[in-house]
């Protein structure tokens, strides 16, 4: 399969930790400068480019000289302030050899779950596409905390793509894609070149290896591949190494491994319930309400409903799992945590008598709920 990237008329593409800094040696002024020629070539080519980088934490420990990543969140928040300086100011002063105008955007996961940030955020980075603006995207990590964190950068690449309905995500790393097992240890792992985004087995053969430079490994990057693909976008994962990469792949070669979604897309309501929400409780369904989810395409009503966990208000959102613990659904349920216990098992015409009130029939309306697998 030739690649994804020569049709593509819009993309995200992230570069990792360890390609910016070095390994951490501090940002890679000459590295930096190759990429942005190349992603020049590509806007000559009429593609628009959202750019997620990482190296603000890596910079800063440079800066503070600091010899390992810190663990306390204070001095994290603290390194990543120190080198978004540097970072923002390297991505600029290479873009303006070649004309183009950037913007830096910090987002958390909190941006992203609230639905009027999310349009808002959506609605900057159409407006500086328009503009003809290279935004440069990456975690807000000088205020975010555990809650708030969307977790590795990886993700937040696959989270853009879905937010601005990107055709594709490359993903720039320091490996040359995703092996059958990791090759660093088993001499016959083989490249995978193509798969489909989603399948189960990917997760299996990526493993849990990562760089002591980022947060990511080989397994964020398959799930990231997964996340992007609910929008219908493909995704590459390929080696900063490579020379030219980017233009090769622009031209149709296929470097990596290339994860292509289904056919079936959600629409962007469902995808920012699928991915940009933090999930709050969940509920265990009998058979029936599996097959009435899965099947029928219905809404969840309580007597559908065996068990509940987790503290969660009206509007949040849980996780549906069959009785063998498969996650099926997510969606915003419209009781909190103590009702929908006190309505579980029960038919929806027992609401009103169970709580002396009723707010809806469904615990989960169809139109708020979304299908995984």
């Amino acid at each position: 399969m030739s690649s994804f990237v020569r049709d593509a008329r819009r993309l995200v593409i992230k570069i990792g930790s360890s390609l910016l800094t070095d390994e951490g040696r501090g940002l890679d002024r000459a590295a930096i400068a190759g990429w942005v020629a190349q992603i020049a070539q590509l806007r000559q080519q009429h593609k628009e480019i959202v750019l997620v980088s990482s190296g603000a934490v890596a910079e800063g420990m440079k800066r503070l000289r600091l010899q390992e990543r810190p663990k306390a969140l204070h001095m994290l928040q603290a390194a990543a302030a120190v080198g978004q300086m540097g970072l923002a100011q390297v991505w600029e002063s290479c873009f303006a050899e070649h004309h183009i105008r950037t913007a830096q955007i910090l987002l958390t996961h909190e941006d992203l779950a609230a639905r009027t940030r999310y349009l808002n955020a959506r609605s900057t980075l159409r407006t500086l596409l328009q503009l003809g603006v290279v935004p440069i995207i990456n975690e807000n990590d000088t205020v975010a905390t555990d809650e708030i964190r969307v977790g590795d950068n990886d993700t937040l690449g696959a989270l853009v793509t879905n937010l601005i309905e990107a055709d594709g995500l490359i993903i720039l790393t320091d490996q040359p894609g995703l092996f059958t097992a990791d090759p660093r240890r088993d001499p016959t792992a083989q490249l995978v070149e193509n798969a489909q985004a989603g399948d189960p087995h990917l997760e299996e053969m990526a493993g849990g290896v990562g760089s002591s430079v980022g947060r990511g490994g080989m397994l964020t990057k398959v799930t990231a591949a997964k996340r992007a693909a609910r929008s219908g976008a493909h995704t590459a994962i390929v080696s900063g190494h490579e020379a030219r990469v980017l233009e090769r792949l622009a031209q149709g070669e296929p470097i990596g491994t290339q994860l292509t979604a289904a056919t079936q897309t959600l629409t962007a309501k469902k995808q920012w319930l699928a991915d940009h929400l933090q999930i709050k409780g969940q509920l265990t369904l009998d058979a029936g309400a599996v097959r009435a989810l899965t099947r029928d395409g219905k809404s969840l009503l309580p007597i559908g409903v065996i068990a509940v966990s987790g503290h969660f208000e009206r509007g949040e959102l849980v996780r549906c799992l069959d009785e063998q613990g498969r996650e099926i659904a997510r969606g915003l349920i419209n009781y909190d945590a103590a009702d929908t216990a006190r309505i579980l098992k029960q038919p929806s015409e027992a609401i009103e008598a169970a709580l002396g009130y009723i707010d809806e029939e469904e615990l989960i309306h169809r139109d708020n709920l979304v299908l995984l697998g």
